[in-house]
This record gives structure tokens, sequence and C-alpha cells, in this order.
């Protein structure tokens, strides 16, 4: 073999969703704002991304995080989260898993009881309380940026299943949120394939049919990327039943960090929740988010909300990475039948 390549990748999943870290074999790219550096990586390092989330090394029920040194002095490190088909400003899950790596690898020092992590993510600086025991990183809590409710009750025309309204909401990613009850789904895994097929539809007939979707002070943020479908709220303090279908459609399996405080965004914005209330977010397979609105603030002059969302996270294993120089597939290939439902790697 005559590796032309070398990555070194932590493996990281959060409440189940898989967010793998990768630790050396990739420099940090130029850029004045952490947004600037994933603009720069999409545009011309697009090919890590590919290797890593394509077969026979990835899947797209993976997602990569680059760590890079911080910009600001108030971080410890900066990162570019990397999904199946974008680059993310913001990931619950994956901030879990990076923090994560960061303390248990003892990139950053750990501090028990708590370790306080500033990240320095694409959307803007992120708080992040370790709470950590024995060496352990058993829970991560962080202070999301503000998000808000960009528009109640969107009518949507989607291809089977006809009218629809869907919440469009800011959560760190921007979301189209559906009651799926309505349309007749109990929101149970036994309903996956299905409910990857509606939110795949939902994503598309959003980008297509809804304009000026897009981040009132980052313009750059642009567009429906993900779609939520949920049971009804169950109350404050209630679990309730969701599940987020990452695009190229397929359900995370974590309840989903940006999409819970997208979910208190709309709750917020229709007078159901308030400063101080919490919800709980379950995913399918069971696992669990809590969330909260920590405080009321406003976002390009409209009202918006500073989150907390928190979960656990567990280190699955090292990994190295090779790229023979004989290797016909240099980036991976994909194949349409484990592709998910539109089968694109990108938006």
């Amino acid at each position: 073999m005559q590796p032309r390549r070398s990555i070194q990748v932590v493996g990281c999943h959060a409440e189940g969703e898989t967010g793998d870290v990768i630790v050396g074999g990739v420099l940090p790219p130029p850029g004045a704002t952490q947004f600037e550096r994933m603009q720069h990586f999409a545009a011309n390092h697009d090919s890590i991304r590919r290797l890593l989330l394509s077969e026979p090394r990835g899947s797209i029920c993976r997602h990569v995080n680059l760590i890079t040194p911080s910009l600001r002095d108030d971080c410890a490190a900066g990162v570019i989260i990397m999904e199946p088909t974008e680059y993310p400003p913001m990931s619950g899950s994956n901030l879990m898993c990076t923090v994560t790596v960061l303390l248990e690898t003892g990139m950053v020092a750990m501090r028990e009881p708590q370790t306080v992590v500033m990240i320095d993510t694409p959307a803007g600086p992120v708080r992040a309380v370790a709470d950590c025991r024995n060496g352990k990183c058993e829970r991560v809590t962080i202070q999301n940026v503000p998000c808000f409710a960009e528009r109640l009750d969107a009518v949507l025309e989607v291809d089977g299943f006809g009218t629809i309204t869907a919440d469009i909401a800011y959560g760190g990613m921007i979301y189209a949120l559906v009651d799926a009850t309505k349309l007749g789904f109990a929101v149970e895994a036994s309903e996956a394939r299905e409910l990857a097929v509606l939110g795949e539809r939902v994503r598309l007939a959003a980008r297509a049919q809804l304009t000026g979707v897009r981040h009132p002070e980052n313009p750059g943020i642009d567009g429906v990327s993900i779609v939520q479908l949920h049971r009804p709220f169950a109350g404050v303090g209630q679990v309730t039943r969701n599940t987020c279908i990452v695009a190229p459609g397929r359900s995370d399996r974590s309840p989903t960090g940006t999409g819970t405080c997208a979910r208190m965004a709309v709750l917020y914005a229709r007078g159901l929740m308030q400063v101080g209330d919490s919800m709980t977010h379950e995913s399918l397979i069971g696992s669990r988010f809590e969330g909260r609105i920590l405080s009321a603030t406003t976002v390009g002059g409209r009202p918006a909300i500073v989150p907390s969302i928190s979960g656990r996270a567990w280190i699955t294993g090292m990994h190295t990475y090779l790229i023979d120089a004989s290797d016909p597939w240099p980036e991976g290939f994909q194949v349409a039948d484990m592709m998910g439902v539109t089968g694109s790697m990108t938006q």
C-alpha cells in the first residue's frame, strides 16, 4: 500500500447520532471568522467530507466535525460541522460529541465536577457546560445561539401529501416543522422510511416555494435545510416525540439539538412556552434531549430566545483512515440504495 493521505478520527455519538471528530491529518482552512472558514472548506476541501461520509469509509448516518484553533480569545476551539448534504452553522449533537472528545482526549483540560468550554461555531460562540466525574464527560449542556420563529403556518404543496402547513424556524439551522400526526403518522420507529420520504418532500417543497427564508443577520444562512416531524406539544416539562429528517432522507437518531431549539422558538412565538420553561424531546430510538428557554432577546428586530439543550455523548473508537494512491475512488462513492430518499450529497 502507498498511502497518500492519513486522517485521524475519534468516533463519537450523542444520544444515538454519530458525530465523529477529526483530530489529525486535516489543516484548518483560512478565514477571518469561523463562518468564513466553513465556506472556504466547503468550496476548496469538500473532498474530505465526501471521503468520510461516503462508502466505503462512511455513510449518510454519520456526521464529522473538524476541530480548528479558535479565532476568538474567549473560545477554546473552533469547529466546522460536516453533514451528508451540507455544512450547518450549528448542531447540538455534534457539539456534544466535539466537547466530549475535547475533554476525554485531554485536548482541553477537564475539571470536575464541571468544565465550561466555549466553542467558536460558524453560527457564533456557544457556551458548553460539561458535567464530569472520574475522567468521564457525563453530560453536556449547551447554551445555543439566539433562535427564532421565522414564520408560522407557512402553506406548502407537498408531492403525495397535498397542501400542508409548516412552521419555519431557526435553531442554528433553518427548519420546517410539521405536525406529522395531522398526516396520519404516529411518529414511531416503524414509520422511519415513510417519515423520511415525507421529510425530504417537505424540504424540497419549502426550498422551492418559500422565498426570503434566511437569517436576518447572516444572509449566508439561507433556505430550509432540515425538516422536523413531530407529535403535538405535550406541555411544559413533558416529553414530546419528534424526528428530524436529515437530507438526503433519513431520521436523526438523536432528538436533534438545533431541532429542539427551533421547536422551543416556535412554541415561544405561539405563547405555549415562556422564559424558564423546559421541555424534553424524544427521538425514534427513545433517547432524549432536555431543552430550556433561558432568556428572551431579538435577532434582526424580531423576537427570539436564548435556549439551552442538554444530552450525553460517548466515544466509540479511534480510527485512522487512509487513501491508497491506487484507489480508484479517492473520495468514496455513493449508491442510491444507501443514499436516503433523494440520493444527493448536496442541498
